[in-house]
């Protein structure tokens, strides 16, 4: 395994701007996984419509089955596989456990980065969001602000999510114009090495 190449976890609530990060380090060369793409690709495979209350439910029996930690475990093998080659953005680190088991995986290679935004701006981006039919791994999910705020609540209380926020390496703040926060990604970004391939 090439153990030069970093890992970037994006944590953050929803609708703070995670996929903007996310699409930005990829536009820099860097590799993508999505941690909750697993919740979207059950949610597809059984025909269920894409909403707050079918998605809580599969990543809560993801979660049953596998513990908190089940989204690092299970994603461990993407991530290596992409490391290989590149650096890598994680996009949608979500409870302490995953976390922790992230951290002890991948040690200094690991970088932990929370974007915040407070939630009426949040819930008011989700609101306005735009789905289309080629959104096949289903990223830009419009909710209502009640089903956001309900999300909020449930990721907190069940999932552990604030812990990986609170412990972020940095925080990135999302409360200005979309120029603004590109700019700021941008200067983030720079701050990381190259990828190196590997052997």
């Amino acid at each position: 395994m090439n153990n030069k190449n970093k890992i970037i976890a994006i944590v953050g609530m929803c609708g703070s701007g995670k996929s903007i990060l996310a699409d930005a380090f990829v536009a820099h060369g860097w590799g993508f996984v999505r941690f909750g793409q697993i919740t979207l690709d059950i949610i597809k495979e059984r025909g269920l419509e894409p909403n707050e209350k079918n998605e809580r439910e599969v990543r809560e029996a993801i979660r049953k089955e596998h513990g908190m930690g089940a989204y690092a475990t299970l994603n461990i093998p993407k991530f290596d596989k992409v490391l290989e080659d590149k650096n890598l953005v994680a996009d949608g680190l979500y409870s302490w456990d995953e976390y922790k088991i992230l951290k002890d995986y991948y040690n200094e290679r690991l970088t932990i980065v929370a974007i915040y935004a407070p939630p009426e701006l949040r819930y008011e981006r989700i609101s306005k969001r735009f789905s289309d039919k080629d959104d096949i791994d289903l990223r830009n999910r419009n909710f209502s602000k009640e089903e956001a705020r309900a999300r909020d609540f449930a990721e907190i209380e069940n999932l552990d999510k604030a812990g990986p926020i609170a412990m972020a390496d940095c925080t990135i703040v999302n409360t200005g114009s979309m120029e603004e926060f590109k700019k700021k990604i941008d200067g983030f970004i720079n701050t990381f090495p190259p990828s190196e391939k590997g052997e």
